[in-house]
């Protein structure tokens, strides 16, 4: 149930997330804009308390590095995995809590993406230089020591450093191997990107399970750090059906139509338009 402080508690986390998410891409703070994504999903998340947790273990991390005169990533590495435990949650893999950063950070267990924001925002705090590499249907991070240091690239989900043999053993895996692994496949992640597949790893959970209300409510989120997504605004649109707030829909179905007028599924969007405006006719 959805109590009106539950509902305050959330719509603060909201204007909060909008606020940070509206400033340039290299100004975002990840770990705090996914950390009000948790607490809105989940009012009673302390924000203040995680972003402190983060620094804790950034600084028992540097203390970790500073111990060894070599393989400081090796260090780091044994630091998240082995003395913390952070490690892939194979078990409950489609738990949206698993998108959580909270969750994570309480849990030491997550999905690719998230495990790699801890990964990263741990790393950066304990001086090393870290960035996410979204791969198709995975998520992994580029780590080193410094600017003189070779770059490694490792898999928090699984917990060990990997190569790009590995990676385009991903991409045979995703495309029955027809897709060889580029330069453009191992780029770094902007920080809205990160936030955007984030955000739609519980959107599509969500959608499956046919919590429509939810849904949207990323969706809503998605928009707001990634305005020019004209795919969210189809999914709004179908949201907003499923709902019967039929005015709405209408909106963003034709505003979808309007721009992707040669998308593959355009004939589907028009007929669930053509739905949506007998439904709004019959209340009339």
């Amino acid at each position: 149930m959805v109590t009106p402080a539950r509902k305050f508690a959330a719509q603060a986390a909201r204007r909060h997330f909008a606020a940070e998410v509206a400033q340039a891409d290299a100004a975002i703070d990840l770990a705090h804009a996914a950390l009000l994504v948790a607490e809105e999903e989940e009012p009673r998340v302390g924000v203040v308390r995680y972003l402190a947790m983060l620094e804790d273990m950034g600084r028992e991390a540097r203390r970790r590095i500073e111990r060894v005169d070599a393989e400081p990533l090796g260090a780091f590495n044994r630091f998240m995995f082995e003395e913390l435990g952070f490690m892939g949650n194979e078990q409950s893999y489609y738990d949206p809590r698993n998108s959580l950063l909270s969750y994570v950070l309480d849990r030491r267990t997550g999905i690719p993406i998230t495990l790699s924001v801890v990964y990263m925002e741990v790393g950066q705090r304990a001086g090393l230089r870290v960035e996410g590499v979204a791969l198709p249907g995975h998520f992994i991070v580029r780590a080193s020591a410094g600017s003189s240091e070779t770059a490694m690239l490792v898999d928090p989900f699984h917990g060990r450093v990997i190569d790009e043999d590995d990676c385009q053993q991903r991409l045979d895996t995703v495309y029955g191997g027809q897709v060889p692994l580029t330069r453009e496949h191992l780029a770094a992640a902007t920080t809205r990107e990160i936030l955007v597949r984030m955000l739609r790893n519980i959107k599509a959970i969500y959608a499956q399970a046919k919590l429509y209300r939810q849904a949207l409510a990323v969706v809503e989120r998605i928009l707001l750090v990634a305005p020019e997504a004209i795919d969210e605004h189809r999914d709004r649109g179908l949201l907003l059906g499923q709902l019967k707030r039929f005015p709405e829909a209408m909106i963003d179905l034709q505003l979808y139509l309007n721009f992707a007028v040669k998308a593959t599924d355009a004939g589907h969007v028009r007929e669930q338009l053509k739905r949506v405006q007998t439904q709004l006719a019959m209340l009339n």
